[in-house]
């Protein structure tokens, strides 16, 4: 046991700021190996590299935690973003069962996602459109989709769609990346619907799926760091 311990004092400032630093730097690591193991897989999309796809995209979110823990991040976003790398990890396989239970990780994360959101208030009107577009998407998708697919579709969409509203709660950059969730999974719908697809079509849907992560995790752990530091600290004696 430390002296600090013993006395119930808080260690010395200089090794508080230590480990703080020490943070920092793992925070800039872990954000820099993230946008390079990003820009690898996205190239390796536009390349057509199947390999470099399949090296890249497993590593994205394990980056994207190890940055965010060290800023805090709550439980809840660890746990979001964790399903997603389950999702991301089903999705590699050419297959119906694992693009149902790469759709069920990513589910379990929206929810994690809902709960993190609470229950601030949100715009009605931005409520009102998203309902539109759930109902517009599924009914137009619904006749093309394969019949088994056609529930849990459905359902999901209703999940990603209340997840995607819920998100503007925390302000303008989580509302972007909601938003950006929301196409990159219908992008997906739309491929299993067999409908015409953009140019590399992997592409975009990477694309705006990560730029989605990131700008949820950074808006959350934002928020996390702005009420951690206005919380009053407790000096003991």
């Amino acid at each position: 046991m430390s002296t600090a311990e013993s006395t119930g004092r808080p260690g010395p400032s200089w090794a508080a700021d230590g480990a703080a630093a020490g943070r920092e730097r793992l925070g800039r690591v872990a954000l820099g190996s993230f946008a390079v193991a990003a820009a690898a897989d996205l190239g390796s999309l536009l390349a057509d590299w199947h390999l470099g796809h399949v090296i890249a995209k497993p590593l994205l979110m394990p980056l994207l935690v190890a940055y965010v823990i060290t800023r805090g991040a709550p439980r809840l976003l660890v746990a979001a973003l964790l399903f997603g790398w389950g999702g991301d990890l089903a999705l590699l396989f050419d297959a119906e069962a694992a693009f149902l239970v790469g759709m069920g990780s990513f589910a379990v994360g929206h929810v994690c996602y809902l709960l993190l959101f609470g229950k601030r208030p949100a715009n009605a009107l931005l409520g009102g459109a998203y309902v539109l577009a759930l109902l517009g998407t599924v009914a137009l998708l619904w006749p093309d989709l394969p019949a088994d697919l056609r529930i849990p579709v459905a359902g999901y969409s209703l999940l990603l769609t209340a997840m995607a509203f819920r998100s503007s709660a925390l302000g303008l950059r989580a509302g972007i990346g909601g938003a950006l969730f929301l196409l990159s999974d219908t992008l997906i719908a739309t491929g299993v619907a067999a409908w015409p697809q953009l140019p590399r079509p992997d592409f975009w849907i990477m694309a705006t799926y990560l730029a989605a992560q990131y700008l949820l995790a950074t808006a959350a752990t934002d928020r996390e760091s702005r009420r951690t530091v206005g919380r009053p600290s407790v000096v003991q004696d």
